[in-house]
């Protein structure tokens, strides 16, 4: 019979955060593939669990997932934790997951701490349309053709970034958009937990020199451009030219532009 796989996140900071389901899951388990077993393993002595660990991290996950699948086809009980947060999630694990999945065995996901979604709802920028960016690139071009694209997309934008990168971050989106919303989230969960708030120009100088500690930088979303009413009429105008029915025109230009189809209906 086949076994199964559970994944466990650990907490972000606060050891409190860890899930009953979770302490019973590593407890129950034959097996803890882990990030590194220096801090999984100091979980596991806090909570009095003692079971073997395998190293699973991110430059050495394709050569151990082929042997933990054997294990779970032979009939283990296999944990995956990462050293904070939901593994998968700018963590190793989904050569594992996609692995046990393709192998016909059961994968089990336990809900838990979650840095990307206590970023978001700490910030108080609009949760119901969000993205993640992972960990955001290196250098002033590639972020910035990163924000190119995100910022098309008309949702609240999370990401993390290194405190060493974050004035030179914050100044680059301040310089596209001054009164863009922006929170930088630091240390959540942990004893010296700081939420800032405020627009890209205010944060941009408040964080003129590195932080310390873990930083989630979330970043409200651009509005996309109005289109001019000459536009507008003019698109109208020329889709009746070419055919197109009064209603069907102000559905496009709308869909296109924003606006109102209604407002847009031309009969």
């Amino acid at each position: 019979m086949a076994g199964r796989l559970t994944v466990c996140p650990t907490p972000i900071g606060n050891l409190g955060d860890l899930t009953p389901r979770v302490r019973d899951a590593l407890a129950a388990c034959d097996l803890v593939a882990c990030e590194d077993t220096r801090r999984t393993g100091a979980l596991l002595h806090g909570l009095g669990i003692d079971v073997p660990m395998a190293v699973v991290e991110a430059h050495r996950e394709e050569r151990a997932v082929p042997g933990l699948v054997e294990r779970l086809r032979g009939g283990a009980h296999v944990c995956l934790a990462t050293d904070a947060g939901m593994p998968l999630v700018s963590d190793p694990g989904a050569l594992l997951v996609r692995a046990a999945l393709a192998a016909g065995v059961a994968v089990e996901v336990l809900p838990g701490p979650d840095a990307v979604t206590t970023a978001l709802v700490a910030s108080g920028l609009p949760a119901d349309r969000f993205a993640f960016l992972g960990f955001l690139p290196r250098g002033t071009a590639a972020l910035a053709r990163v924000l190119d694209e995100a910022d098309g997309w008309g949702a609240t934008l999370v990401a993390f970034e290194s405190p060493k990168r974050l004035p030179a971050t914050l100044a680059l989106v301040a310089a596209r958009a001054p009164e863009r919303p922006v929170a930088v989230c630091r240390e959540l969960t942990k004893l010296h937990e700081e939420v800032a708030r405020g627009t890209a120009a205010e944060l941009a100088v408040r964080f003129a020199a590195p932080p310390k500690g873990e930083v989630a930088l979330v970043l409200g979303a651009v509005p996309a451009p109005a289109a001019a009413d000459a536009d507008v009429e003019a698109a109208l105008a020329e889709l009746r030219e070419h055919g197109l029915g009064a209603k069907d025109a102000a559905r496009l230009v709308a869909l296109l532009t924003g606006r109102s189809a209604r407002d847009l209906y031309r009969p």
